[in-house]
């Protein structure tokens, strides 16, 4: 079983920075996408990025141009680089894992359903 450690999130006021960052574990990093979701106080659950095994990556156009996904295959750790932070990525952030396979040379799926492996989720707040 994969497993996914999110340590704290932090409180930034609007236009700072933040990184986030996920532990994983009796993982492989070449058969699974990697993803950041969140949610925010009444809303739905959305992808901000993702990244597969060969380091391609997506982003939600809300997101795109301010946070940059990357992952440190040596450490088994993902990061989310948030710059130009606004109140409105204040949410929940989950790091989640979906198992794509070996040589999987596709794009990592959108749909939170696809991927089976979620952390604990950490709490950025983004202050006007």
């Amino acid at each position: 079983q994969v497993q996914l450690v999110e340590p704290g999130g932090g409180s930034v006021q609007a236009g700072g920075s933040l990184r986030l960052s996920c532990a994983a574990s009796r993982y492989t990093y070449s058969r699974y996408c990697l993803g950041w979701f969140r949610r925010a106080p009444g809303k739905e659950r959305e992808g901000a990025a993702t990244i597969s095994g060969d380091g391609r990556t997506n982003y939600a156009d809300s997101v795109k141009g301010r946070f940059t996904i990357s992952q440190d295959t040596a450490k088994n750790t993902l990061y989310l680089q948030m710059n130009s932070l606004k109140p409105e990525d204040t949410a929940m952030y989950y790091c989640a894992a979906g198992y794509v396979g070996f040589g999987y040379g596709g794009p990592c799926p959108k749909s939170a359903s696809a991927f089976g492996y979620w952390g604990q989720g950490t709490q950025l707040t983004v202050s006007s």
